[in-house]
């Protein structure tokens, strides 16, 4: 367990590290396109970047509270639905973290996700058809797996993911698009131009969001399989995660108010499975979620 955390964390480093590659990449494509790298002076490649830092800095602050908008999430408290704050409650105390705020999404899809920046300022949400489904041992495996995200600091992680995947995503609509209408300021400005680099500059805008959405698909499988483990340590009883996941695999449905750039957070896939979902999908499969599990379980 812990071994496999310290991997954890020194493979999301990797994976951070890869984001910042794809931006500055990206950046780079963008400069070559309108002719500032051909100088040397790569002032639009330092604007992208430092411009992408600073929209990344000002979502980690905000990007929690954008998840929760985006689903539609209302903030309850205890007597608003005593069952689920008090297993949120309990898991609290047992795991020595802060209370965090308890959500509730208005959808009959069975979802759970859980997001801030760190556990002071973590939220948690279920959605109605999470709690239709689940009987009380479930919901707690459930929660505890939010919760392990939480203690984890996988929500830190998953918000800093969600700010860039956002970010390559915006810049490079917006960069083909003045491609487009624009075309190559080299062009322009020097009278030709090499249409090699024009072509390699439209590529990289085209496939900087694909590489982008496999890197918060591998970011994310590595963290469902460690908050699984989670769970299965906090509650001392894996086989009600297994269930629960169960159930998830047998009755999931697309949530109806989410974002792809947020499909990380959900403890299962927010969207509606498919072939694609097998190489950008953001969370493992079920099966061998629950083979982790019973593995897991084998040892207490």
């Amino acid at each position: 367990m812990y071994r496999a955390i310290a991997a954890n964390k020194r493979n999301t480093v990797f994976i951070i590290a890869l984001f910042l590659v794809v931006l500055a990449a990206l950046g780079l494509a963008i400069d070559y396109i309108w002719g500032g790298g051909s100088e040397g002076n790569f002032v639009i490649f330092y604007c992208v970047v430092i411009g992408a830092g600073i929209y990344t800095l000002i979502e980690y602050f905000v990007a929690g509270s954008q998840a929760l908008s985006i689903t539609g999430a209302r903030e309850i408290q205890k007597a608003d639905n005593p069952r689920l704050y008090n297993i949120v409650e309990n898991l609290s105390i047992t795991t020595g973290l802060p209370m965090p705020r308890v959500y509730i999404i208005n959808d009959p899809a069975p979802n759970a996700f859980s997001t801030g920046r760190d556990p002071k300022h973590a939220s948690v949400a279920a959605t109605t058809g999470i709690l239709d489904l689940m009987d009380d041992s479930e919901l707690q495996g459930v929660m505890a797996h939010e919760m392990g995200h939480v203690q984890n600091y996988d929500i830190r992680v998953s918000t800093l993911v969600f700010g860039l995947v956002v970010a390559i995503g915006f810049i490079a609509d917006i960069a083909l698009r003045l491609s487009f209408f624009g075309g190559n300021n080299r062009n322009n400005n020097n009278g030709g131009g090499n249409p090699i680099v024009l072509i390699i500059g439209l590529a990289a805008l085209i496939i900087s969001p694909i590489v982008a959405a496999v890197i918060q698909a591998a970011i994310s499988r590595q963290r469902e399989y460690l908050a699984d483990a989670s769970s299965a340590m906090i509650t001392r009883n894996p086989p009600e995660l297994e269930s629960a996941l169960a159930k998830l695999g047998q009755y999931g449905r697309p949530v109806a108010r989410q974002n792809s750039s947020m499909a990380h957070m959900w403890i299962a896939d927010p969207n509606k499975p498919g072939f694609i979902a097998k190489v950008f999908g953001t969370h493992p499969p079920i099966p061998d979620r629950i083979a982790r599990l019973e593995k897991i379980g084998g040892s207490f």
